[in-house]
């Protein structure tokens, strides 16, 4: 199931750099594993916002909230999800 992601990070503005920092690279490792497996399969920043738009590839919405609680960004994130088929016009067969 492909799903449409957009989260948009709102770190406290009072959270100390360091922790940011640290948080921020656990975040990366984090999304750099999901992408390897194949789970994360798109991701676009959205320009001058500390934003993202994403597309996952999982087997149940379960499977993606569990995804997202996983990410240490994910107390400080405002998520949106939209469900995706494919469209019938579409020439990429990948697209399910």
């Amino acid at each position: 199931m492909l799903f449409h992601i957009r989260m948009d990070v709102r770190l406290p503005q009072d959270m100390p750099a360091e922790q940011a920092a640290t948080l921020k690279a656990t975040e990366k490792a984090r999304f750099q594993t999901l992408q390897s497996s194949g789970k994360w399969r798109h991701i676009w920043r959205i320009v001058g916002q500390y934003s993202n738009v994403s597309v996952f590839d999982v087997d149940s919405p379960t499977e993606l909230h569990d995804l997202l609680l996983s990410l240490p960004l994910f107390p400080y994130m405002d998520i949106e999800v939209m469900p995706l088929c494919r469209h019938p016009s579409s020439l990429h067969e990948d697209d399910r």
